[in-house]
């Protein structure tokens, strides 16, 4: 009998596949403006966060609360940030889509009121404003896709920091390493048709290839649920 599959190793579950959630630092949520519409804080510090590619700035609020955020480019220590519908349109400060003029970047985007960002949130992005309808706000997200949301949710005006990042090569496999390891990624990766017979379904061989149809059955057991699960169409057959 062959050792278990990548697929099977994961599904299992362990320390090897579980990110060290314990050395993150925030989930940058926004902050909420409570009996007022607007608040101003102070930012405190830049630091990094192992859980994100992007720097977090510590911002002290003028009520006595503290808290991470998403740093956007221009932003450093000693700058004030607003909060809320009344603040002006400059990096960093965060108010609700309904106030922010069409054509700006923004960051850090709600899907759903109060939910605190979700959207374009990596280091170096940015979504975009499009339009206001009435009752709703349509936005760019980085990925080109158009999104439909409320205009009571809320953004951060700026691009993400940290932009460029991919553009430094890691050099040696040591750095490779210790970024995949705060992310509990699988690494290194090694291909299925590269290995032993005994090891994975598409290994051994003379060559290096499959050696049987790559499309499997959502039931396939465990242990041969590789390629191209429950494919309703592949690459052969042209355009019939």
């Amino acid at each position: 009998m062959g050792r278990r599959i990548r697929g099977q190793r994961r599904g299992r579950g362990g320390s090897t596949f579980r990110a060290p959630s314990h050395r993150y630092k925030s989930d940058t949520q926004h902050k909420k403006p409570e009996d007022t519409d607007l608040i101003s804080g102070e930012v405190v510090d830049i630091e990094h966060d192992p859980a994100r590619s992007a720097p977090i700035a510590q911002v002290a609020f003028e009520d006595g609360d503290q808290r991470l955020v998403l740093a956007p480019e221009g932003v450093g220590v000693g700058d004030e940030l607003q909060v809320g519908i009344s603040a002006s349109i400059e990096p960093g400060n965060t108010l609700p889509l309904a106030e922010i003029p069409e054509g700006v970047p923004v960051c850090n985007v709600e899907s759903n009121p109060g939910d605190g960002g979700t959207f374009a949130r990596a280091s170096g992005v940015s979504a975009r404003v499009v339009t206001h309808d009435r009752s709703v706000t349509v936005v760019q997200l980085p990925s080109g896709e158009v999104k439909r949301l409320d205009p009571d949710c809320r953004a951060t005006i700026g691009v993400v920091a940290g932009g460029g990042r991919t553009e430094k090569p890691f050099v040696k496999a040591g750095n490779k390493f210790h970024k995949v390891s705060s992310r509990a990624t699988v690494w290194p990766r090694v291909r299925g048709v590269a290995m032993n017979a005994v090891d994975h379904p598409f290994g051994g061989g003379g060559r290096q290839h499959p050696g049987r149809p790559k499309s499997v059955s959502r039931n396939a057991p465990p242990g041969r649920k590789v390629g191209d699960i429950a494919s309703r169409r592949t690459g052969r057959g042209g355009d019939e």
